[in-house]
């Protein structure tokens, strides 16, 4: 099974993502490890990410996604998947794959974004995230400002995992 853990920077996908993979003893991945050198770059440089910036790095992530459906792992993907044509490219196989979609005020994730060190995602992005951002229909959807091991354990709850 693969479960995406989407929302804008500071919403606390890494965060809640690993947390979740640790208590499910399932493996995590970061979609950021995806990104080109150049999109990095242009992220810590505050450039926005268009659609062709993303577009490698999205056959990348399904292709590893194909991967690791065809292995019958158990991920859990921490990936922005802002766009509902990103998320329909992403999701394989429905009866595989879960989106948990978490959602956080303004000021919340303005305030993690300026109290993170060593990231390179520029919290001046966040409105352009937020812009770009189509909230999902058919996701899990999670406000962030709980405990992140209180989120964990709902999101446990409500997978039935």
């Amino acid at each position: 099974m693969i479960i995406i853990i989407m929302g804008v920077s500071g919403s606390g996908k890494t965060t809640i993502g690993q947390l979740l993979a640790d208590a499910l003893n399932w493996e995590f991945k970061d979609a950021d490890e995806f990104h080109s050198i150049d999109n990095i770059e242009k992220m810590r440089l505050g450039i926005p990410l268009n659609d062709a910036d993303r577009k490698p790095w999205l056959k990348d992530l399904q292709t590893a996604i194909a991967l690791w459906l065809k292995e019958n792992a158990n991920i859990v993907l921490a990936c922005s998947a802002l766009k509902a044509d990103y998320r329909q490219y992403l999701v394989l196989d429905t009866e595989c794959t879960k989106i948990i979609y978490l959602q956080g005020n303004l000021d919340l994730l303005q305030q993690r974004l300026i109290g993170r060190q060593n990231h390179f995602m520029s919290e001046k992005l966040l409105s352009s995230q937020l812009d770009d951002l189509e909230e999902p229909d058919d996701a899990i959807c999670i406000d962030v400002s709980e405990p992140p091991q209180l989120i964990v354990q709902n999101l446990k709850k409500v997978l039935g995992i």
